[in-house]
């Protein structure tokens, strides 16, 4: 790896979590509140929101969305792709959980919980569109959020940079035709063209803009990009938390009428982070994969791209729909359960190095 891009990969999965970052749990469940008492205090203002739309793309929306996903796609440095020989074992882990593993597991999980388990305490109308939701959820491994739980895990840092890199690009061909091909297996119908739409829309034009901007601003050095980023980074998680205000207004007849449905959406998607985690741990160990890779190998698996998902739930389903509701539930308890999971990598370290090459219990 050049000089450059190993001084971005340290600086980027060593950044500390953020104020906003480690309270992103409370800010979701504020704006649940604020999101659900405006729906109820101004239901014809919400709706005239929800009506600014082009090509079925809610503007507002769109903007907001933008705003949250371009500045993290910015730490993305596809320069790193080179490395992907250095580490093959977790990688091929990473790519296998990814995607031919957890999409599948999740679209299983929300037809046993969602059309069985849950089904009589659910709206029958719905039940399609929740299940359409957690296979958006599913199918979009998360991007940004690992450089932090790659630093609380001690993760090795150019790793993290190549598998989120490598991932990246993955996800700019794979999104769509996973997607496409679990809802027809689930009997939903699929908007081929909308499904296309959002991929152009919320993978491929902001990450040539971010890509773009990356490269404007290293110009200038790299003092001067791990500044504009420390700048713009706040303003992911604001746009996330406006999008989800304007979402819950939305909802908040939904949920008021039946607030147990988030608790039950939240089940499969529990499940889900814990079986995923827990099986690329458990591979990279049969791998003898080191334990500073094996981490942040185990928590892009196990979290979500959850902007996008909550992105093209809107765009396939609508403000209003069961789909953008469980995208949702996955913001809501993406944080504890990943700080948790960060916790149970640290606490098992001298277990998964039991046994293993003396180089593989020592961080690169």
């Amino acid at each position: 790896m050049s000089a450059q891009c190993e001084i971005t990969a340290k600086r980027a999965a060593g950044s500390p979590l953020g104020f906003f970052e480690r309270y992103l749990t409370v800010w979701v469940f504020l704006c649940i509140l604020a999101g659900t008492a405006f729906g109820q205090a101004a239901p014809e203002v919400a709706q005239a929101v929800g009506a600014l739309e082009v090509a079925h793309v809610n503007i507002p929306v769109g903007l907001l969305i933008w705003v949250m996903i371009i500045p993290m796609l910015m730490k993305i440095d596809f320069g790193a792709l080179h490395e992907v020989r250095q580490q093959k074992a977790s990688i091929g882990v990473t790519l296998f959980v990814n995607w031919a593993v957890k999409p599948f597991t999740m679209a299983a999980l929300g037809w046993l919980f969602i059309r069985h388990v849950f089904a009589p305490w659910l709206p029958a109308e719905q039940l399609d569109s929740y299940i359409a939701g957690l296979i958006l959820l599913g199918a979009a491994p998360c991007t940004a959020m690992v450089f932090v739980w790659s630093n609380l895990c001690r993760g090795n840092a150019n790793f993290t940079l190549t598998q989120v890199a490598l991932n990246d690009a993955v996800m700019v061909v794979a999104f769509a035709p996973i997607v496409a091909l679990l809802l027809g297996v689930s009997s939903i119908p699929v908007p081929w063209d909308t499904l296309f739409l959002s991929v152009v829309m919320y993978i491929v034009i902001p990450l040539a803009i971010a890509q773009f901007a990356r490269a404007r601003l290293l110009r200038g050095g790299q003092v001067a990009f791990d500044a504009a980023m420390a700048r713009i980074g706040p303003f992911s998680i604001i746009a996330l938390l406006a999008t989800l205000v304007l979402l819950f207004s939305f909802q908040g007849r939904t949920i008021v009428a039946q607030p147990a449905i988030i608790a039950m959406l939240a089940v499969p998607i529990l499940l889900q982070t814990l079986l995923i985690a827990a099986l690329g741990y458990a591979l990279n160990r049969k791998l003898k994969v080191r334990h500073d890779v094996a981490g942040p190998s185990t928590m892009i698996g196990a979290s979500n791209f959850f902007e996008l998902a909550v992105a093209v739930a809107i765009v396939l389903y609508g403000f209003d729909s069961g789909a953008a509701l469980a995208t949702v539930v996955g913001v809501l308890i993406e944080v504890p359960v990943m700080l948790w999971l960060v916790k149970m990598v640290m606490r098992t370290r001298q277990w998964y190095e039991r046994g293993l090459p003396a180089g593989a219990t020592q961080n690169g």
